[in-house]
Order: C-alpha cells, then structure tokens, then sequence
C-alpha cells in the first residue's frame, strides 16, 4: 500500500463530516474545526503520496 493514502482517505473522511457538521448543526464552530482538521490530513497525505512515487 502506497505511503499517505490512509491519512488522505482518513482526512477525506474527516472533512465531509466536518461539512456535515458544519451545514446541520448548531454547532458552527466545532464543523469548522473539524472540516479543518480533515483538509489538513488530505494535504499532508497527499504530500506524502507526492513525494514517495
């Protein structure tokens, strides 16, 4: 298995529950933080997906 996958497919998780959050709830803050949290495991994946080819 290719080195930064799990963490960008993690974060891809992480982030649409972060958006879901953040659309139905009433808890604005705590969708941004995660939707956060999320797109920063897709960028440090893919950075890692990048830089082992």
């Amino acid at each position: 298995m290719r080195e930064g996958l799990i963490p960008t497919v993690l974060g891809t998780v992480v982030t649409a529950s972060g958006a879901a959050t953040l659309l139905k709830s009433k808890y604005k803050l705590v969708g941004v933080g995660v939707l956060g949290f999320g797109l920063a495991h897709v960028i440090l994946g893919a950075i890692d997906l990048i830089e082992h080819r």
